[in-house]
């Protein structure tokens, strides 16, 4: 298979990100799906794409689509990522990949079941920049990697019909924004043995804030900030035995980072030179993935996709969170 054609489910913000990255790196998008057939045929001629649907069941029976990106609110994936698997399509899944781990461990059965690739699109592993910052931690650039600190924090919308503050949907910043900089600390530091977290909720109990204290399994600490309501720094620091990584604003976009050593001088200033958003090395990685046919990423295998959704589960608990639908 040389042609993956992608159908997208869900035509919203984040659909459009990622669209039009896709199109900037030439990839084939052959259908969309909404549940509001006007909506699919705006985004179908907005992009250029052949076939429109008033439905998520006719966009998985398209037989010209091979790869499903689920881009509906948290509250949707499981459903619809199965739904794509049933019918034989592999998947990308916006992140947070589900409302909680044990949807998605069901997801990683309907993919496994089916031999089929199960991928959630947490975009900023893939991104140059990370992947330059794993090579220099793996080469020993600044030593034991120690700790590091993360923001995620926006001003978003206050309404409380708003998708961001609706219990019902995953809304709060925890799974749209805390989620970054979690699986940041766990792609860098490893997997997580203990949490600690705090926050202040919103008029519908959906958290505004969470500060998170994490320890990970090798001994290094990590301490993260997310809110939906105040815009910060959104930057982040790795701090070793022998430097520092400083990665600027916005750190989970394409964007610069300087290695400095223990004497305090920039042994490395790295700049992103990346068309769009960035979306597409996700997109390019989950293609390549699919060609060799393998249905597992290295960079973020989906066992660990749900190590972190427990740790945000764990986080939800102490902060006071209660999804309706969750477990």
């Amino acid at each position: 298979m040389t042609d993956i054609r992608w159908g997208i489910l869900a035509p919203g913000n984040i659909a459009h990100s990622f669209t039009q990255d896709l199109r900037t790196a030439g990839l084939d998008v052959a259908a969309v799906g909404s549940r509001r057939l006007d909506a699919a045929r705006a985004f179908a001629a907005e992009f250029d794409i052949p076939h429109a649907y008033g439905s998520y069941e006719e966009l998985v029976a398209d037989p010209e689509v091979d790869i499903v990106y689920v881009a509906s609110p948290h509250s949707h994936h499981r459903d619809q990522a199965i739904l794509a698997l049933e019918a034989g399509k592999h998947v990308l899944i916006e992140k947070a990949v589900t409302l909680d781990a044990a949807e998605a461990a069901e997801i990683r059965e309907a993919a496994r079941s089916r031999g089929l690739l199960a991928m959630e699109a947490m975009w900023t592993r893939y991104l140059p920049h990370m992947i330059r910052i794993r090579e220099l931690i793996a080469e020993g650039a600044i030593g034991e990697v120690r700790t590091l600190f993360a923001d995620h924090t926006q001003s978003l919308p206050t309404d409380p019909g708003h998708r961001l503050n609706a219990l019902e949907l995953g809304g709060g910043a925890l799974l749209d924004l805390g989620i970054y900089p979690v699986s940041f600390a766990v792609d860098i530091l490893g997997l997580v043995a203990d949490t600690r977290a705090t926050g202040r909720l919103s008029e519908t109990g959906a958290d505004t804030e969470v500060a998170i204290s994490l320890a990970h399994d090798g001994g290094a600490v990590s301490s993260l900030v997310t809110s939906s309501r105040a815009q910060g720094p959104n930057v982040a620091h790795i701090l070793g035995t022998d430097g520092r990584i400083e990665i600027d604003r916005v750190w989970y976009t394409p964007t610069s980072f300087r290695l400095i050593g223990r004497d305090g001088a920039v042994a490395l200033d790295y700049r992103s030179e990346v068309e769009g958003r960035g979306m597409q090395f996700q997109a390019l990685y989950a293609e390549d993935l699919i060609r060799a046919g393998r249905t597992d990423s290295d960079l973020l295998p989906f066992d660990e996709s749900i190590a972190i959704m427990a740790v945000l589960d764990d986080i939800r608990a102490q902060v006071g969170v209660v999804y309706p639908s969750a477990r």
